[in-house]
């Protein structure tokens, strides 16, 4: 077991809960319909726009161009956000920023807060420091109510209850509603109207009462200091306009240096998430309002949250990571989530991004980060829906190099001690019998010959630990004439493209 995000307990390396995973036929039929619903719209909304690639692309040259400066527009965003009448904060890591934000809701005199939809707080495990406070959180997003009604964990990145069916969810309702507020309706059915609407009775006395909102931001446009959320619901509009206190938890990377570059965004990101030409409720703010009878907050604060960006901003191949505008495309097409689940991640990121995300904020000495790199099939998939172009096979082998270097964390006592992997000492016995074979021709050319008459003898699955893998693939055919057959009788005995046949029986070299 591994620490992951504060507040959080400890998860298994990702082999050890993917094989738990697997095996919940419920969850695996509801991680099937969901994700294929949703890729398949995504599918027909993206294919709308004739200038998509054009649009990944300027996505994907703005966040890159920001990077590169990031240390200009963060103090081009404090310096216009400070102008507005807000007030920035700065926090190196998960620790600071839940000492900033509780410090900030404890000035107010307030015990409670509501919240918008947040992966910066639930990466910093700001629910439960609060309540180590005596400050109790209400999730407003109904995906994310049901979460913490039912006491779990988020399993997708714009679906936190992907995991959960209707069932499921009228069950948590029933029985957890009216220990967080008001209860819910008499008779309740798992019809989506009726659990919409128990989930807006019960929110609807916090929106009411709450004097502090909490939220995070999709976006922070540099030149205005302007905060952006997109959400679907309209929960995220009430927790912004209504409480007379505001704190924002942004990670540095969030930012966009102008409203020219955010309309790149704001064009695919809910298509690549929700399917949707433009979000339902696109809310703004910029500072604070003075006016008794205006929305918005009267005090604002943003926290500006490092947590390991700064060093993962540090290497050239892994920064790209930080691109990410949070759309969980990538999740919805990934053969491995669709079965093994977002838990299985032991991070509040999962899915691909999660696989290159989470081991670069927290670094790889635990089993359960040195694991994510892993948990890929390296199909590509990812990639190509990526509306920023993050390439993730490229990261992940990128970080089991690093992994591979620095071997597997294992406790001796208060010590850890890192190791080679056992998978990692087979991989690298199998690369020395292959340079064996390459650097000896002769044996090399007799293995040849015996694998290609022994073709008739070949297996339909594969022996031992091996028999995993061929249960559900197709071992490759062995050609019927081995390649040093195929060249002799193309090129001749001689070796050389200079003796091939070339047209009209002449004999020329290729110079392709």
């Amino acid at each position: 077991m591994s620490e992951t995000f504060l507040g959080m307990p400890s998860f298994p390396a990702f082999p050890v809960a993917a094989r738990a995973a697997v095996q919940d036929g419920t969850l695996r039929g509801n991680l099937r319909h969901a994700t294929h619903t949703i890729r398949a719209k995504r599918a027909k909304a993206v294919a709308e726009l004739p200038d998509w690639a054009e649009l990944r692309e300027a996505g994907r040259r703005i966040k890159d161009h920001t990077l590169r400066h990031l240390d200009r527009y963060l103090v081009q965003v404090e310096e216009a956000v400070t102008a507005a009448g807000g007030t920035v904060h700065w926090a190196a890591d998960a620790t600071e920023a839940n000492r900033i934000v509780a410090g900030l809701v404890r000035a107010t005199g307030e015990s409670e807060v509501v919240k918008v939809k947040s992966m910066a707080t639930q990466e910093i495990g700001l629910n439960e420091a609060l309540e180590a406070e005596g400050i109790r959180a209400y999730e407003t997003d109904l995906a994310e109510l049901i979460v913490q009604l039912g006491r779990d964990r988020p399993s997708h990145i714009l679906v936190p209850a992907i995991h959960r069916n209707r069932g499921e969810i009228r069950d948590v309702f029933r029985s957890e509603m009216g220990r967080w507020g008001r209860a819910a309706p008499d008779g309740l059915t798992d019809e989506p109207a009726d659990l919409a609407e128990a989930a807006r009775l019960h929110l609807r006395e916090k929106f009411l009462r709450a004097r502090v909102g909490v939220s995070g931001a999709n976006f922070v446009v540099a030149e205005t200091g302007t905060l952006v959320v997109v959400e679907s619901e309209g929960n995220g509009r009430m927790c912004l306009t209504l409480p007379e206190t505001l704190i924002s938890v942004v990670g540095i990377e969030k930012i966009v240096p102008t409203w020219r570059d955010l309309e790149v965004f704001l064009q695919t990101l809910p298509r690549s998430s929700t399917a949707e030409r433009m979000n339902p409720y696109t809310s703004m703010w910029t500072g604070t309002t003075d006016a008794e009878t205006a929305d918005g907050p009267r005090e604002f604060h943003l926290v500006l949250l490092d947590n390991g960006r700064t060093d993962t901003l540090a290497d050239e191949v892994g920064r790209q990571a930080l691109r990410c505008i949070r759309c969980s495309a990538c999740l919805n097409v990934c053969p491995v989530y669709e079965r093994a689940g977002g838990h299985a991640y032991g991070s509040v990121y999962p899915g691909p991004i999660g696989a290159i995300l989470s081991p670069q904020l927290r670094g790889t000495a635990s089993a359960v980060d040195a694991s994510l790199p892993y948990a890929s099939s390296l199909c590509g998939a990812c990639y190509e829906v990526c509306p920023v172009a993050i390439d993730i096979p490229e990261v992940l082998v990128h970080l089991r190099e690093r992994v591979a270097e620095g071997g597997r964390a294992t406790r001796e006592g208060s010590t850890v001690v890192l190791r080679p992997a056992r998978g990692h000492a087979v991989e690298r016995a199998a690369m020395r019998a292959a340079r064996w074979a390459l650097t000896r021709p002769a044996a090399l050319r007799t293995g040849q010959r015996i694998a290609g008459r022994a073709r008739r003898l070949q297996p339909r699955s594969l022996p031992g630990p091996g028999r995993a893998w061929s249960a559900s693939r197709d071992l490759p055919a062995v050609p019927a004439e081995p390649f040093r057959d195929w060249w002799r009788r193309i090129y001749g005995a001689g070796g050389t493209a200079a003796a091939r046949p070339g047209p009209g029986g002449d004999t020329g070299k290729d110079t392709r």
